[in-house]
Parts: C-alpha cells; sequence; structure tokens
C-alpha cells in the first residue's frame, strides 16, 4: 500500500492530500530514511513522522484498505 493511503486509513494523519505534503517537504521516514508518498509500505516497516517539533514513531502492525475509526489504532503500534 501506498505510504500516503496508510497515513490516511491508519488515521496518523487525516488527509491524504496532507500526508502527501508531509511526504514531498520530508517529514515522513520509513525505516530511517526520507520517503515519498509513493513507497510501498509493509508489515514491520517504521515510519516516523515529524509534527513541528513532535515525533511520532510507529510499527506497521496490519495493511487495510479501509477500517473503522475504532479499528484503526490496531494497524500500527506506537514506538
Amino acid at each position: 500500500m501506498r505510504l500516503d493511503k496508510f497515513l490516511k486509513v491508519s488515521r496518523l494523519i487525516k488527509r491524504r492530500t496532507v500526508a502527501n505534503e508531509a511526504c514531498d517537504a520530508g517529514r515522513v521516514l520509513v525505516n530511517g530514511n526520507v520517503a515519498k508518498a509513493s513507497v510501498k509500505v509493509k508489515v514491520g516497516d517504521i515510519i516516523e513522522i515529524q509534527f513541528g517539533t513532535k515525533t511520532v514513531k510507529v510499527e506497521v502492525l496490519a495493511i487495510q484498505e479501509t477500517t473503522k475509526k475504532e479499528e484503526a489504532k490496531e494497524l500500527f503500534k506506537y514506538l
């Protein structure tokens, strides 16, 4: 699954366009490398997102095309 779509489906970032902008600005890392929005995400990847001064680091546990709000938290684990 594309990185921007995963960030939206997992509710880490609310909108896909915002996820795209964050990737373009270089604020998203996958496994320690700056990632474009089109990078393929797989189970076990470590995603790091920089929100201003705060950094969120998560591990991908599952990938789904769509998910309910309550189930979105099961797609990743905070590190």
